[in-house]
């Protein structure tokens, strides 16, 4: 995990989570600027995935547990498609501030994800 892009990728998904929150509570429905920062977050989150493959390669080791690493990954991924497709099926408000809600879940994860990366067994 290289640390600034996994900083880049929280403010990404905090920025998208709070302006999904906002757009959804003001009662927009879903459109391509709510799907589009969603979307943002889910291509940072699969560059994520190819660093996070490639990096061990480089001297760049993980101090964490990599099982909990990728566990955390991988549904990181997970969280944003899960949204977009219940925006899309469901297309209200609440469907925007859901999209909102995976975002920000998926800052918290990203954070533990750099935790795990740096910071365990120091």
């Amino acid at each position: 995990m290289i640390e600034w892009f996994a900083w880049a990728q929280v403010a990404v998904a905090v920025l998208g989570g709070l302006l999904c929150v906002g757009l959804g509570l003001l009662g927009r429905k879903p459109t391509d600027l709510s799907m589009g920062a969603t979307a943002l977050v889910e291509l940072l989150l699969l560059a994520q995935f190819v660093v996070a493959i490639v990096a061990p390669f480089t001297g760049n080791n993980a101090s964490g547990s990599l099982l909990e690493f990728y566990t955390y990954l991988v549904s990181a991924i997970l969280v944003p498609v899960a949204a977009a497709i219940w925006a899309l099926i469901e297309r209200s408000r609440w469907s925007t501030v859901i999209l909102g809600a995976a975002c920000l879940a998926v800052a918290v994860m990203l954070y533990r994800m750099l935790q795990i990366w740096t910071v365990q067994g120091l």
